[in-house]
């Protein structure tokens, strides 16, 4: 391990070793990472920062293991992260664990009213500083990293702390810590969920509209996909597009001719073994029956309550406006349209979201309640 002024190099087993000794000394630390994966199914992990409070670590998973910082992840210390959802997914592949605690820097101040903020705004409104730009889309894997690369990265992470204590302040002030860590234990939960590869189909936007034998077909090909991506380790989209996909899932071919006139397929990414097994899949794939999964079937929904759906997400963005929280963390349209249709798995019907807003969108539907313009905006009022 060598030292930069409080910056550490870690490029050794007993520099990590003392790193974590040191996180294990404090309640809370902050990380981040950097990673490639604009060619690649699964992300790069390039470097690893790391603030525990009296020095900040950065640890080059290039020549080192990180993988003994699961112990630590499974610790009750907390770590502080912004916008953490792609950086759990690097940790679950590289350290085969993610923190079982976490703070989201950017969820948090969603709670306090700023949208989706970037950590440079967190800097500017609650430090007033900038954050040093123009080294994100660097190359983070090439060795020596410049001293500009170093820089940026030890930004993210050394004023995180700082700001944690300032949020943490504020949502305790306001009451809505535990909002915030409910959210916090969601994300989590999602990071730890395993993405299966017959479900793959799901993600595909154009395809949940599909039906009969196409519907079949799509799920057959999105799961060969995403199990041939993986096992090159290449983006899906190198494999087969979204559009192909969709598009052998409505044309049915049968023959090789057929599937190379089929729009979105790229005849320099097949290969007689390829092509002979996407026609096998369509076959096979006719025969399937697939149901959509219930949260993603809008015909669920009564056609007679789709104008309530604009109304109640006109009035649960004016709702977020008045109690100074991101619209995104109240609700969204399907989460209504879970409710409408009185599915628990609705976040308006569970936790606080259910005080403050399922339980008023329930009196207006049962007619307890009524929406009306006051002073140019939308309020609820009892009858």
């Amino acid at each position: 391990m060598s030292n930069i002024g409080n910056v550490r190099l870690v490029t050794d087993d007993d520099g990590l070793s003392e790193v974590i000794e040191q996180c294990y000394k404090t309640d809370t630390y902050a990380l981040d990472t950097e990673f490639h994966r604009e060619k690649t199914y699964y992300p790069k992990l390039a470097l690893m920062q790391i603030n525990f409070g009296s020095g900040v670590a950065l640890i080059d998973p290039t020549v080192i293991s990180v993988r003994p910082l699961e112990q630590l992840f499974n610790s009750d210390r907390i770590v502080v992260m912004h916008a953490c959802v792609q950086d759990l997914e690097v940790l679950q592949r590289y350290c085969k664990a993610i923190p079982q605690r976490i703070f989201d820097t950017q969820i948090a101040a969603g709670f306090l009213g700023l949208r989706t903020p970037s950590l440079s705004a967190l800097h500017e409104k609650y430090l007033k500083k900038k954050l040093p730009k123009g080294e994100r889309l660097t190359d983070w894997l090439r060795r020596p990293l410049s001293n500009r690369q170093i820089d940026y990265a030890v930004s993210d992470v050394a004023d995180l702390l700082e700001i944690y204590k300032m949020l943490l302040s504020e949502l305790t002030r306001r009451g809505r810590l535990n909002w915030a860590e409910d959210e916090f234990e969601i994300v989590t939960a999602r990071a730890n969920e395993m993405k299966s590869p017959n479900q793959a189909w799901i993600r595909i936007k154009e395809t949940r509209h599909l039906g009969g034998q196409a519907r079949g077909v799509a799920q057959q090909i999105a799961e060969w996909r995403e199990v041939e991506a993986q096992s090159l380790d290449v983006p899906v989209r190198f494999v087969l597009s979204d559009m192909a996909v969709v598009s052998i899932s409505q044309r049915l071919p049968e023959t090789l001719d057929q599937l190379l006139s089929v729009r979105g397929v790229d005849r320099r990414q097949f290969n007689d073994k390829r092509a002979t097994k996407l026609l096998e899949l369509v076959a096979s794939g006719k025969s399937k029956k697939v149901r959509v999964p219930k949260d993603k079937n809008n015909k669920q929904l009564d056609p007679s309550l789709r104008p309530a759906v604009a109304l109640i997400a006109a009035w649960l963005a004016q709702f977020a406006k008045d109690s100074d929280l991101d619209p995104s963390l109240l609700g969204t349209r399907a989460d209504i349209e879970l409710l409408l249709r009185k599915d628990d798995e609705s976040r308006l019907s569970q936790g606080w979201r259910k005080v403050y807003v399922g339980e008023p969108i329930r009196k207006l539907l049962e007619g307890s309640a009524s929406l009306a313009f006051v002073d140019g905006r939308l309020q609820m009022e009892d009858r």
